[in-house]
């Protein structure tokens, strides 16, 4: 007869729990149902913890060397072993459907679950978007039926105690040493079910309804800027907390302004004499026109940037710059004094 001491590869002063620890991940290293799992090996396991975890086998072991004072096929690991079922949800910590027994334990019922998050857009203007501005957004959102009050049930009745599991939520199948946890086929892991559903609902205690919220969108939105509302999403399921709402901002293109990150661009219009000789020019910002050098000699498509007037920064920090473009305006038609001056200036520039 082998040693259950030298089984679970545990001392002889070793404690109940130290006895648990090594029984635990030997079975769980050994199991037929793991990868490399060994049966007989199991099956020895299984035998030196039914002596060691037994107050009174294990005396009996420690005295006589077997679990009946006699020794011989009494013991643990041969023909007369004794083996106790076990529930596979008890030694791998919850994986087949948590942690009750197949004997009773405590209704496991349904789980607190966090509510979905939900996301809506809103259309605003180019200048709203620069400015700020509060805007009502709409989201459909799941909410207590308001028939049943989020029971499920017709007004007048209640939910029940499902009479399969007994309101634990959980069923479990006997498969010779071992147990099968898993969710009640019948209540879904609720523990209770509905037998006179809500004709409002049909039985899910939630209805979908659309709300209106106030959103404020901040200066210097960009198009895509996410805001989240906290707490305004989906409720949460079993007491869990509820979602959130994410506001996607889109805004519409501006005729007049390019917006490069926080500064914005805008095309100023200069006729070649104004970028040969140098000229002040009137340039459209958000906050009103201005005037504006253009140095002698100026390119067309060069940047002249006037600083601190572009978009809000979103994170704080004050705004963007403007950069003006200069663009060379060739005019369509030219008066004949015109033309007899530019003919005279290509004639010197020759």
């Amino acid at each position: 007869m082998s040693n259950p001491y030298d089984t679970l590869g545990v001392p002889k002063n070793a404690s109940a729990d130290e006895i648990k620890k090594a029984y635990r991940k030997l079975a769980r290293e050994n199991h037929p149902d793991a990868s490399g799992g060994d049966e007989a090996r199991f099956k020895e396991i299984q035998g030196a913890y039914d002596v060691l975890s037994d107050p009174e086998k294990r005396q009996a072991y420690d005295t006589y060397g077997s679990t009946n004072g006699r020794g011989g096929a009494g013991g643990f690991g041969g023909a007369g072993a004794q083996f106790q079922d076990f529930d596979l949800s008890d030694l791998f910590g919850g994986l087949f459907g948590g942690g009750a027994g197949r004997g009773g334990g405590a209704r496991r019922g349904p789980q607190p679950e966090r509510g979905a998050d939900l996301q809506t857009e809103v259309h605003i203007s180019f200048e709203d978007a620069l400015a700020g501005v509060q805007v009502p957004v709409r989201a459909n959102v799941e909410t207590a039926c308001h028939t049943c009050g989020g029971s499920g049930a017709e007004p007048g009745t209640a939910p029940i105690v499902c009479p399969v599991c007994n309101g634990r939520g959980i069923t479990s199948d006997s498969h010779g040493l071992f147990a099968l946890s898993q969710p009640c086929p019948r209540c879904r892991g609720n523990g209770t079910i509905v037998e006179h559903p809500c004709k409002t609902c049909r039985g899910s205690g939630r209805e979908r309804v659309q709300k209106t919220y106030q959103v404020k969108i901040p200066a210097g939105a960009k198009d895509g800027t996410r805001i989240r509302l906290k707490g305004r999403g989906e409720p949460g399921r079993g007491g869990g907390p509820t979602g959130d709402l994410y506001v996607v901002a889109r805004v519409a293109a501006s005729p007049l302004y390019e917006r490069r990150g926080d500064d914005l661009v805008v095309d100023v219009p200069v006729s070649y004499a104004d970028a040969a000789l140098g000229a002040k020019v009137e340039v459209a910002t958000p906050e009103g026109p201005i005037s504006l050098k253009v140095p002698a000699g100026s390119q067309p498509g060069k940047l002249l940037k006037v600083k601190g007037r572009g978009a809000p920064r979103l994170k704080g920090g004050g705004k963007g710059d403007l950069l003006a473009r200069l663009r060379l305006d060739v005019p369509q038609k030219v008066s004949k004094q015109e033309r007899e001056l530019l003919e005279e200036l290509r004639k010197v520039s020759r």
